[in-house]
């Protein structure tokens, strides 16, 4: 735009010089040689001008022929780049679609048409091919060739880490992560391993550096570095809390000012302020996050926060606990402990059979069998409530990655990733309790075929047979209620008939009796290949749809049943 306005500026300029000669006439002489020679002042204007242009042009035919072979090679050189750019670009998309027979042409293609030390997409194009292929090892190679060149180091480094991750080689994958974080902190994946490997190391310190500079590039959201940075600190607390309370202070109350949520956090502040005799403080936090969340170590700390009180005090501060979450299963169980501690079995009872109405859990159970042995010391009770803890779901704990851990850790033991525990029930026993569930059904009671419809399918199959002699009676299986005893009566035998008799259908055949007026008449009898009766549907109603365990005594079917008028209840 700027040219074409240049252009027009000196279009006008001529126009305009060229109409004030033209206002101003006169005549210039010029002596040349002994010669004069006198013109018009717009003729010698005209020549002037004339005499530029055809300078001008001559100049650049001269410069043209002159610059012509490196024109013509750099034409060749741009259209050749273009050819191998373009062949780059097709084996890239290749490459990304899985297509590595592609993906190695046009990588080869490419490669004679650009000079690969100029286009550094043409080692990730041939490491991508590799891996595509299968060949791990010389995409290895690729990878490290391009951590000599500070353009792609950081490929590679990807690529390597990448590589580690796959073979499982954790502290060579740390390693490649490590050098990226120190090169480039804005890179998430590099950070975010560096971090875990200085937790798994405990270097807090470290870590906690790394998120504050990964919070200051703005590459993470705030509230996730936040979250980060509150659970290595409430590491570095914890840490510290035995060795030296007075350093663990600041960290925990940090942590729990940064996710005031976070139980670990909480417990750790608490744990600190308790020592330095500060209850109150710390009976607020945990009473904040107990309202987020109600967990037993929230509460055991909580009702046990003063070392010297009596056990109805503990009582008193588990029921406001209790105030706090109504119709919690938690809650119940808190009191139900303190209850129990304090010897008062009757409200430990009915909290924990509350408990158990709400979100029936195994810790419950076991609870219950406390109570039943310490107040009345009945046996049977205890093992009735032992095997419903044995089947009921197991209570909530810190879980990472299957691994369920008795205490809340910063990093997972299996794969090292930062807060990875989560507070849930382990689903450890879902698969035996689906596995019963298939048990019970095969174990119920297959119902009775009557005798009608198999004496209607002999008649249909075998009628010679049926027409020559009587069927007395053909059962499969005898009615569940009302079995019939069979009478020891030697069965006559089978009349030679044409067709053989079906083996599966036990058949038995008595030729008529003679007639006789004073003699009664036969009873009938059943087949003589009979099968056994099945078990008692009561019975087999009351079996528990888990297995009972080897070493469990057992209960009494008649004493684990609760009475009819006592099974309605409100909650």
């Amino acid at each position: 735009m700027i040219r074409i306005l240049f252009y027009l500026f000196v279009v006008l300029a001529l126009g305009l010089g060229f109409a004030w000669l033209a206002d101003r006439p006169g005549d210039m002489v010029v002596t040349f040689g002994g010669y004069r020679y006198q013109v018009s002042l717009m003729v010698a204007a005209v020549g002037v001008v004339a005499v530029v242009a055809a300078t001008m042009i001559a100049w650049w035919l001269v410069k043209s022929i002159w610059n012509s072979p490196y024109a013509i090679a750099r034409h060749f050189r741009v259209r050749r780049r273009d050819r191998g750019y373009q062949a780059l670009s097709t084996g890239m998309i290749a490459a990304g679609a899985g297509d590595a027979v592609l993906a190695r042409k046009k990588g080869k293609e490419a490669g004679k048409l650009i000079n690969a030390d100029q286009e550094p997409l043409i080692h990730l194009l041939e490491a991508q091919t590799a891996l595509l292929e299968g060949d791990h090892d010389a995409a290895r190679r690729k990878f490290e060739a391009m951590l000599d060149d500070p353009e792609t180091r950081l490929l590679g480094l990807r690529g390597l880490y990448l590589e580690a991750e796959r073979l499982g080689d954790r502290n060579a994958a740390r390693h490649y992560a490590g050098r990226a974080a120190a090169a480039a902190p804005q890179l998430g994946w590099a950070t975010e391993a560096t971090i875990e490997e200085l937790a798994a190391r405990g270097q807090w310190d470290g870590a906690l550096e790394l998120v504050a500079a990964q919070k200051s590039t703005r590459r993470i959201e705030p509230a996730v570095a936040n979250r980060q940075r509150a659970v290595l600190l409430t590491a570095k607390a914890l840490e510290l809390l035995e060795s030296d309370p007075a350093a663990a202070k600041a960290p925990a109350l940090e942590a729990n000012k940064l996710q005031p949520e976070f139980v670990p956090a909480a417990l750790a502040a608490a744990r600190v302020l308790l020592r330095n005799d500060d209850v109150r403080k710390a009976s607020k936090i945990l009473e904040a996050a107990w309202r987020a969340g109600p967990q037993p170590e929230v509460a055991d700390l909580y009702i046990h926060a003063r070392p010297g009180d009596a056990v109805l005090d503990r009582l008193t501060r588990a029921r406001k606990l209790q105030d706090m979450k109504k119709n919690n299963a938690e809650a119940s169980l808190a009191v139900a402990r303190a209850a129990f501690d304090a010897k008062d079995y009757r409200s430990a009872r009915a909290e924990a059979e509350a408990s158990i109405r709400i979100d029936p859990r195994e810790g419950a159970y076991l609870l219950l069998a406390d109570i039943e042995e310490a107040d009345t010391g009945d046996e049977g009770k205890v093992r009735q409530w032992l095997a419903r803890a044995v089947r009921a779901p197991r209570d909530p704990a810190w879980v990472a990655d299957g691994v369920v851990a008795e205490h809340w850790a910063p990093v997972s033991p299996v794969t090292g990733r930062l807060d990875a525990f989560e507070w849930r029930a382990p689903v450890e026993r879902l698969g035996q309790l689906i596995d019963s569930g298939d048990a019970r059904e095969s174990a119920r009671p297959t119902p009775a075929i009557p005798a009608p419809a198999v004496e209607e399918r002999l008649v249909e199959e075998r009628p010679g047979e049926v027409a020559e002699a009587e069927i007395i009676e053909a059962k499969t299986m005898p009615a569940a209620t009302t079995p019939v005893s069979p009478v020891p009566e030697k069965p006559a035998p089978e009349k030679p008939s044409a067709g053989k008799p079906d083996p599966e259908i036990p058949v038995v055949v008595k030729t008529p009796p003679k007639p006789e007026p004073t003699r009664p008449e036969p009873v009938k009898q059943a087949a003589a290949t009979r099968v056994p009766p099945p078990p008692d549907v009561e019975s087999a109603r009351r079996q528990d749809f888990m297995p009972r365990l080897p070493d469990d005594p057992g209960v009494d079917p008649d004493e684990e049943r609760e009475p009819e008028t006592a099974r309605f209840k409100l909650f």
